[in-house]
Formats: C-alpha cells, structure tokens, sequence
C-alpha cells in the first residue's frame, strides 16, 4: 500500500510539471475517493451477519445501512476514511447488552454502498435521514474523518445525547495536510485541492467551519474525546486541542494502538459504554 501511495505521489508531481490541469483534476478526484473498498474483517463477520440490513438513498445512490437492537436508544457510528460500518463491531456486542440499538452506515464509495466518492455534506444528509428514520439519537460514536462529520452536524440540527469522538481531527484542514504528506504532493497541487473544494463544495469558510473544534459553544452535550498516542495519521495532538475547546469534556488517552485498532479494543469499549451510561442532561442539543 505505501509503495502505491509513493508511486501515485510521483506520478501527479511528475504530471504536474508537464501537464499541470491533468495533474490538478487527477489529484482532485483521488482526494475524494476513498482507497478502495475495505472488507468485512474476520473479526467483523458475525456481528455484521447479525445487523438487520437497509438502505436509504442519496440523489440515488443507495447507501447500506445496519442495525440491531429492538430500536430503543438508538447510538449512531460513523467510520471513517477508506472504512465501513462493521469496524465498530467491537463495540456493538457492549452497546447491546447495556439496552442500545446500534445504528451504522457505508458512506458512498465504501463497503457495500454505491458510488465511488463522498464528502461531509453527504454524511450530514445520510445522518439526518437515519435520524428521520430511528428518531433522537441516544449518542453519536465517530471515528476519523467521521469525528468532524458528527460535529458538524450537531452545530446544525442533528440531536443527540452525547458524543464520543475517536481518533479525530481537530482542524478540516488536516484532510489535506495529511493526503499530501503522504503523497508528498507539489504545493501548488495541494493548493489547488484547498481552493477547488472550496469552490465545488460552495461554502468559503470551509476548512474553517467544518473543524472540530468551530463554534464550541454551540454544542453543549457531554462529548468525550478518545485517541491513542501512537495513531499516525491524525496525532494525539489533535485530541489535546479539541478537549481544549470544549470546556467540560473528557478526555482518554490510550497507547498502543494506533488509529485503527483503538475502535474495537477492550481498553476504550468498557469506559465509551460508561461514559453513555452517564446520567445525562435534560436537554438533549
């Protein structure tokens, strides 16, 4: 996989000299697309078995939706980049026998949904709609790119009673930071990544807006904030700045793990149960 990223990396820089707008839209489109599709892991596969499979669609393409429980207390998950709704099965089993119903989706481009790119503004809408569908959500789980998702969403309508934010970025921009860090993409090709988007997308602030850590008083709901100091793709760092942000938020470190293996491990399951199990306040948003 490293050795496809350098590859690819090369190619546009090389593409870029020569013919720079080909560059410039190859770019573009990789940035919003995610790294093929990821499997169901082993781990995975009887807890995924065991969802109740659905579908909502999105300007008609047709996102997968799991769930299970009998629909009381609904806990929304949201995965990340290049990921897909069964890597929270380590968490579902625990949701279960505490009295939720666990709620998750593909995003477009990822596991079994359609087409082949998303953006936040499509999480957003996929949340709205679940949320149409299984009512106030009791908690919103997210990982990764799925972090800013979820606050996003929130400082704009969605409902529910607490947020747990994984392995998240503090600022949109590390998005772009990060794909040409390991690209080790030209700055004008990164650049024209930050400006298109803006352009396509239609909101000017965008890197702005959709961080994290925007607007932290807008969302007042308990938030605790969980992150592993050897994740090398979004650094602890980040997890220090948003628990800065938000006065009042807990904040859980683990070592070990890394970005991906903290979901599912026993370390962070038992105190993210504990934390939704947490008397909660009388207004839910």
């Amino acid at each position: 996989m490293k050795a496809a990223i350098f590859l690819t990396g090369r190619l546009l820089n090389a593409a870029a000299v020569v013919a720079p707008p080909l560059a410039r839209r190859a770019a573009y489109t990789l940035f919003f697309r995610p790294a093929g599709r990821a499997p169901v892991h082993p781990r995975e596969q009887d807890v995924h078995a065991a969802a109740m499979v659905g579908q909502v669609d999105l300007d008609g393409v047709p996102v997968t939706t799991y769930t299970w429980g009998d629909g009381g207390r609904p806990v929304l998950l949201l995965h990340g980049w290049s990921s897909r709704g069964s890597r929270f099965a380590g968490l579902v089993a625990d949701l279960l026998d505490r009295g939720y119903s666990p709620v998750t989706f593909d995003a477009p481009g990822h596991g079994d949904s359609g087409g082949t790119s998303t953006n936040l503004l499509q999480y957003e809408r996929i949340m709205r709609l679940l949320q149409e569908r299984h009512g106030d959500f009791a908690a919103i789980v997210a990982h990764s790119f799925g972090v800013p998702c979820a606050f996003h969403a929130l400082r704009t309508g969605l409902r529910a009673g607490r947020l747990v934010a994984v392995g998240g970025p503090a600022e949109f921009e590390h998005l772009i930071t990060e794909f040409t860090r390991q690209l080790r993409l030209r700055p004008a090709l990164a650049e024209h990544l930050r400006t298109r988007s803006v352009h396509d997308i239609g909101v000017a602030d965008l890197w702005q807006r959709f961080s994290s850590t925007f607007q932290p008083e807008a969302l007042t709901i308990p938030l605790l904030i969980v992150h592993d100091t050897d994740d090398d793709v979004v650094g602890v760092d980040h997890a220090r700045r948003i628990h800065a942000a938000y006065p009042g938020s807990q904040l859980l470190i683990t070592s070990g793990l890394g970005h991906r293996r903290v979901l599912g491990d026993p370390r962070i399951v038992g105190p993210v149960v504990a934390f939704l199990d947490a008397q909660a306040p009388a207004s839910t948003h």
